[in-house]
């Protein structure tokens, strides 16, 4: 009896530890395009991101440190990285189309009179890209899991929550420096 009602809590373990890796190579896949989209972006100097500029991320180095630790044959770099690189070019494509609709949101916000139905108009369509990119991401993330074995999303998901574990720290301690005032 004992047995049994052990096998289901094992079983439900075993949901939850998925979940949560699968959680994690979400976290990892989506960090990875949205810096490598940041890194492709120039800046107002016109200098490129902290990572040299368009593809360090997208199936770059961003990929291969990523990877690195997992044990990731030629293959399997070889792949992820063709995922991330067609990504990042969807991606690149509807930063163009969202930058005009910042432009047309200032416009809207720097009229003589504020037209509310202009603004929630662009605020939609700002919605709807989030959920386009959001939806993008979340697929080059699932394609990037099907290329790891279990095991090598799992070593992802730890190295995940350690990076992110250090990155709450890092916020918690800015924080508490920043002078009230």
């Amino acid at each position: 009896m004992e047995q049994m009602q052990a096998q289901p809590t094992r079983s439900r373990a075993r949901v939850q530890g998925l979940k949560w890796v699968l959680v994690s190579v979400v976290v990892a896949v989506s960090a990875t395009v949205a810096l490598s989209a940041w890194a492709a972006h120039p800046g107002h100097d016109g200098a490129m991101g902290p990572w040299g500029g368009p593809g360090m991320m997208m199936g770059g180095r961003g990929v291969d440190h990523m990877l690195d630790g997992l044990n990731a044959t030629d293959a399997q770099r070889a792949q992820i990285k063709q995922i991330m690189q067609a990504a990042g070019t969807d991606l690149k494509a509807q930063r163009e189309s969202s930058r005009a609709l910042h432009e047309r949101a200032l416009q809207i916000f720097t009229a003589p009179t504020v037209d509310a139905a202009a603004a929630e108009s662009v605020r939609q369509q700002m919605q709807q890209q989030h959920d386009q990119a959001s939806k993008r991401m979340l697929q080059a993330m699932l394609d990037a899991s099907n290329v790891l074995t279990p095991d090598q999303r799992a070593k992802l998901g730890v190295r995940m929550k350690q990076r992110a574990d250090a990155m709450r720290e890092r916020m918690q301690r800015m924080d508490s420096e920043r002078p009230q005032r």
